[in-house]
């Protein structure tokens, strides 16, 4: 394992954020990633890559930022998550090729479009004979929606091994929530902070919910078919405009009228956050160094990146 020191914690001008693994947490820097597993043997396992410099320009297109960071975030998770699940079983090898991310991508995203656009469209034709316009048709579809989301999230929380994730999703928000507040970055010092985040990908997801009231209404006269297509086709736009709402809402967090809106979604992450035990900081505490470090490590050489 290699060593690390947590830091004294202070302000950060970027944004820090990540997820959580199976037994760990991955935190994004600036110029890289770093994953933080527990091993069997009790350990901290770490792991770190760097970004590419033609990777990061995308961050700075509104819009089409948002698409590229849904795709790069998948990208990045599904590695955390290869490592992660070597550490945990106790294998060494850490590979992951195109196949099976091709795989595994198509899959996720053929039960995200089914579950969260198919299904509630299909429930929602079910009942529009007592629907008269097409913006009550849409305000029906997206509650189906919000109903689906939330019965999933509640469904999945019940099981064992998500409970243990879901408390590595806590753990990530204390920390990235004490460095943004100056809190030293310790045990002590992150154990006070809440475990929801403005920046959360539960929030996203109540974002894109309601986004998409407004959005898919003026699709109401279509037909099954043209209605399923244009919802698919419209799923970029409604992906980037949630992204920038989030990042808005994220940047005047501090302001009470934000807040207020911000609420709900804050809410909705009890369901996809659980409070950690003090090794699960340790973990994350690691993840959130190792990315600094690499963050730090790369202002002296860009120009390998």
């Amino acid at each position: 394992m290699r060593a690390f020191s947590w830091g004294e914690g202070g302000k950060s001008s970027y944004h820090y954020g990540g997820q959580a693994v199976l037994e760990g947490v991955m935190i994004r820097g600036r110029r890289g990633m770093a994953v933080a597993v527990r091993a069997p043997s009790g350990e901290i396992v770490l792991h770190a890559e760097r970004f590419s410099r033609p990777a990061r320009r995308w961050t700075r297109w509104p819009f089409l930022r948002g698409l590229y960071t849904l795709w790069d975030t998948l990208h990045w998770g599904l590695r955390a998550l290869n490592f992660s699940a070597n550490v945990a079983l106790g294998e060494s090898e850490y590979t992951v090729g195109p196949k099976q991310m091709a795989g595994v991508v198509a899959v996720a995203l053929a039960l995200a479009v089914g579950l969260f656009f198919l299904l509630p469209m299909f429930l929602m034709r079910l009942l529009a004979g007592l629907l008269p316009t097409p913006w009550l048709q849409a305000l029906v579809e997206g509650c189906i929606r919000l109903g689906v989301v939330l019965g999933y999230l509640l469904a999945i929380s019940q099981m064992g091994d998500v409970k243990r994730l879901f408390a590595y999703h806590g753990a990530e928000h204390k920390v990235v929530n004490a460095l943004e507040a100056g809190a030293p970055l310790d045990v002590e010092g992150v154990r006070p902070f809440p475990t929801a985040h403005t920046r959360c990908g539960t929030a996203f997801l109540l974002l894109v919910v309601v986004l998409a009231v407004p959005l898919f209404a003026p699709l109401g006269g279509l037909g099954l078919g043209w209605g399923l297509l244009a919802r698919l086709a419209l799923i970029p736009l409604l992906a980037g405009l949630s992204y920038e709402v989030m990042r808005l809402g994220a940047e005047y967090a501090h302001r009470p009228a934000v807040r207020a809106l911000l609420a709900p979604a804050l809410l909705l992450q009890r369901l996809s956050t659980r409070l950690p035990d003090d090794g699960m900081l340790e973990v994350a505490l690691a993840a959130l160094a190792r990315a600094r470090e690499v963050d730090e490590d790369e202002k002296h050489r860009p120009e390998e990146i």
